[in-house]
């Protein structure tokens, strides 16, 4: 009893007020900033976009605009239908994902499963060469050799064609895929791979059946951004694919993408505030909802097939 008394009159500990680290508020306020910035350049693009679009939009109907098969909005006659630049820019952006997808999937499981430490050393710096190219480079590449080639090996294309366009933009896009899908799949657990060896898988099924499926998230995570970076492309389209807006599902046809349109009107000799050149705003602002749309279903895949280790 009087061990308890004792222990329950024992004086209380007041203990000492936090000082504040000034450095650490500082650094927190730097961080803040930076994620201020981003959201806030964010709003200012959406912002430069939605005006102009307003405007465009009071002159020329939305229905017309996403309904029209007719583009021709610097013609005396004006026509403004979208649809030929949207389909030849998901044209081009499928094309290149059927080269870039396969092939960059295919560099990421060698170097996380079979080049050894020396080979992937050597190899992932020359694959990752591609991404430092210019794209105008590629694009006069794609223009000067590649459609060359395609003639001589008997496919019938245009000068300026979706499919040499196409093909470039997607090797362009394979160190993006290769190096993000080989992050993902590093990040699976070893014990998986050597459960999988102990029970009498080679390498080949270890690779594919368990940490493909194990990293699929960073995976489509990978094809995502791949296939946004090809719906933006601008200078290997613009170049190597033409500016014609036509609508057809040929890749040997000359086609106008919506980017290829905003950089070749940019840079023309177009009155500002004009409907002409309000027509650059509404085609950036359908491109930015295509690329949102995308990057919203990214989201849900991604969370939806995220494994979580601990």
């Amino acid at each position: 009893m009087a061990t308890h008394d004792a222990v329950v009159g024992r004086p209380s500990v007041v203990l000492p007020h936090k000082r504040i680290r000034w450095g650490e508020q500082f650094v927190h306020l730097i961080l803040f900033i930076a994620a201020a910035i981003s959201v806030l350049t964010t709003l200012g693009i959406v912002l430069s976009l939605l005006l102009p679009a307003i405007e465009f939009f009071g002159e020329v109907s939305s229905w017309e605009f996403l309904t029209g098969t007719t583009w021709t909005p610097l013609f005396l006659d004006g026509q403004f239908g979208v649809v030929p630049l949207v389909v030849g820019t998901i044209m081009i952006s499928l094309l290149s994902a059927v080269v870039a997808f396969p092939l960059g999937l295919g560099v990421a499981i060698y170097l996380s499963e079979y080049a050894n430490q020396r080979a992937a050393g050597v190899l992932k710096p020359v694959i990752e060469i591609l991404a430092a190219i210019p794209t105008v480079v590629l694009g006069y590449f794609a223009l000067t050799f590649v459609t060359p080639l395609l003639r001589d090996i008997g496919v019938q294309v245009e000068i300026f064609n979706a499919l040499a366009a196409s093909l470039v933009l997607g090797v362009m896009l394979i160190p993006t895929i290769a190096s993000l899908s080989e992050d993902a799949m590093a990040a699976v657990p070893r014990d998986l791979r050597d459960g999988g060896y102990a029970l009498g898988a080679d390498k080949l099924q270890v690779s594919t059946r368990i940490v493909v499926p194990a990293a699929v998230s960073g995976i489509i995570a990978a094809f995502v951004l791949g296939f946004s970076r090809a719906v933006g492309e601008t200078m290997i389209v613009l170049i190597a694919a033409g500016q014609l807006a036509q609508l057809t599902f040929d890749p040997r046809e000359t086609i106008e993408t919506m980017t290829a349109f905003i950089g070749a009107t940019g840079n023309g000799d177009i009155p500002t505030g004009s409907i002409e050149y309000k027509t650059i705003f509404a085609v950036g602002l359908t491109l930015f909802v295509m690329t949102l749309a995308m990057n919203l279903i990214s989201i849900r895949l991604v969370r939806k097939y995220r494994e979580v280790y601990e």
